[in-house]
C-alpha cells in the first residue's frame, strides 16, 4: 500500500500533524482550566475525533444530527448541536435522548422556544437549550445586551419542556481579522459578549452554567477566557492554507491534502489538468487579500511527498472533474508529466473534506502503512 497505489483524487490526513494540532489546543485549554469541545463538522470521523478528544472532557460539537447519531453510536454521550433548532427535527433528538445522549440545542427566538416547547411535551421529552448570541459575525443570535435575550431565557426557562444551560456565541468573523491584533479583539469582543449575555441572565435570576465560545483564529489568539466555560472549535485539527495566512497554524501544520494526478499538457495555454476540481477542492479560492501574502488559486500545490512546494505552480481554475495548473512563467511539463502525481493544500479543509467518504492516513513521510478512516457525510 502507499501514495502510488490509490484511485485519484483522493483525500490524504497526515496522522503525525493532526495529532500534533489536537494536543497543542487540548493543552492550550487544559493550562486556562476551559473546556475544549472540539466541533466535528470539518473531520466527521470517530478515528479523528479520538484524537481531538484525549486529555479532554469528552463532549463534542456537531453541526448535523446525523453526526451526532453517528458519534452517538461511538459511544460520545455529549454532544451540542450548534444549528438553530427546528420542532420537525425533535424526533431524531428524542431518539438520541433515549440512548442515554446528553444532546444541548440551541435557539434566538422566543417563537421557536415556544414551538419546540410544544413539540417536547408531544414527544415526552425535556430540552437542553442554550441561548445563540450574535457576537458580531451577523448571521444568527441575540444581542447580549437586548430585551431580547432576557425574554428567551424566560421562556426557556419557565417552559416545561425547555431547560435553559446558558448562552453560545462563535465568531466566524475572526476569519476576516487581518493580523493577530485584530483577530484578539474579535477574541475579546466573543468573550465579552458571551460573560455579558451570562452575567445578565444571572442578575434576572435565570440560570447559566454554560458560558461557550469558538473559532478556531479566536481560540488560538485569544488572549483571556476569563468566565468563559468552554470553548467550541473545530478546524484547527486539520488547518488550512487560510488559516496559516491568519497565523492560526504554520503551513507545516496542515493536516489535510489532496492528491491529484496530471490527466492532460495544453503547452498552448502554458498549462496542465488534474483530475480535482471543484468537488475534489471546493470552490473557495485564495483571495490574496491585504495582510495575506499571496493569490494561490484554489489551492497550493506540492510534490507528492507533500513536502515541497511546485514552484510558481498554481490551481487558477476549477471544473466540477477538473483542475486547472497555471504557472507564473513558463510551466514546468518535464517535472510534472502526464501522469505525475500533486499534492494540493485545501485553502478551506472543511469544505475540501466535505465531498469524501474516507482518509487515506499516513505518517508523516511513511506511507507504507496506510489506513483509511471513514468519514460520515449527510444531515
Amino acid at each position: 500500500m502507499g501514495l502510488s497505489t490509490l484511485e485519484t483524487p483522493a483525500l490524504i490526513l497526515d496522522r503525525s500533524a493532526l495529532a500534533r494540532n489536537t494536543s497543542r489546543m487540548t493543552e492550550r485549554f487544559r493550562k486556562l482550566g476551559v473546556r475544549l469541545r472540539p466541533h466535528t463538522k470539518t473531520a466527521k470521523s470517530i478515528d479523528v475525533v479520538r484524537l481531538a478528544l484525549e486529555g479532554n472532557f469528552g463532549g463534542v460539537t456537531v453541526s448535523t444530527l446525523r453526526e451526532a447519531e453517528y458519534f452517538a453510536g461511538h459511544g460520545i454521550a455529549d454532544i451540542t448541536y450548534a444549528v438553530s433548532i427546528i420542532p420537525e427535527k425533535l424526533e431524531r433528538v428524542a431518539a438520541l435522548l433515549a440512548r442515554g445522549v446528553k444532546l444541548t440545542v440551541i435557539t434566538d427566538q422566543v417563537p421557536v422556544a415556544e414551538e419546540i416547547n410544544r413539540r417536547a411535551q408531544t414527544l415526552g421529552i425535556v430540552l437542553d437549550a442554550l441561548i445563540e448570541l450574535d457576537s458580531g459575525e451577523k448571521r444568527a443570535g441575540v444581542l447580549a445586551d437586548s430585551d431580547a435575550l432576557i425574554e428567551l431565557g424566560q421562556a426557556l426557562h419557565n417552559l416545561p419542556a425547555t431547560r435553559l444551560q446558558g448562552v453560545l456565541t462563535h465568531a466566524g468573523h475572526s476569519y476576516q481579522g487581518r493580523g493577530i491584533a485584530a483577530i484578539r479583539q474579535v477574541a475579546e469582543d466573543e468573550r465579552l459578549c458571551a460573560t455579558t449575555a451570562a452575567a445578565r441572565l444571572r442578575a434576572a435570576g435565570l440560570p447559566a452554567p454554560v458560558v461557550s465560545v469558538g473559532s478556531t483564529p479566536t481560540a488560538t489568539h485569544g488572549q483571556s477566557f476569563e468566565g468563559i466555560t468552554e470553548v467550541r472549535c473545530g478546524v484547527y485539527m486539520f488547518c488550512d492554507v487560510f488559516q496559516s495566512e491568519i497565523s492560526s497554524c504554520s503551513r507545516d501544520d496542515i493536516a489535510l491534502s489532496v492528491l491529484a494526478t496530471v490527466i492532460g499538457h495544453r503547452p498552448d495555454i502554458n498549462s496542465a489538468l488534474i483530475d480535482a476540481g471543484a468537488l475534489a477542492l471546493s470552490k473557495d479560492r485564495s483571495t490574496a487579500a491585504p495582510g495575506l501574502t499571496e493569490d494561490i488559486g484554489f489551492g497550493m500545490v506540492m510534490d507528492v511527498s507533500g513536502t515541497r512546494r511546485i514552484d510558481r505552480v498554481t490551481v487558477g481554475h476549477v471544473y466540477q472533474e477538473h483542475g486547472m495548473l497555471v504557472a507564473d512563467g513558463r510551466f514546468p511539463f518535464e517535472e510534472l508529466p502526464v501522469g505525475a502525481r500533486v499534492r494540493v493544500l485545501p485553502n478551506h479543509a472543511c469544505m475540501t473534506a466535505a465531498m469524501y467518504d474516507a482518509y487515506h492516513v499516513v505518517d508523516g513521510l511513511d506511507d507504507r502503512a496506510m489506513a483509511a478512516w471513514p468519514r460520515v457525510n449527510g444531515w
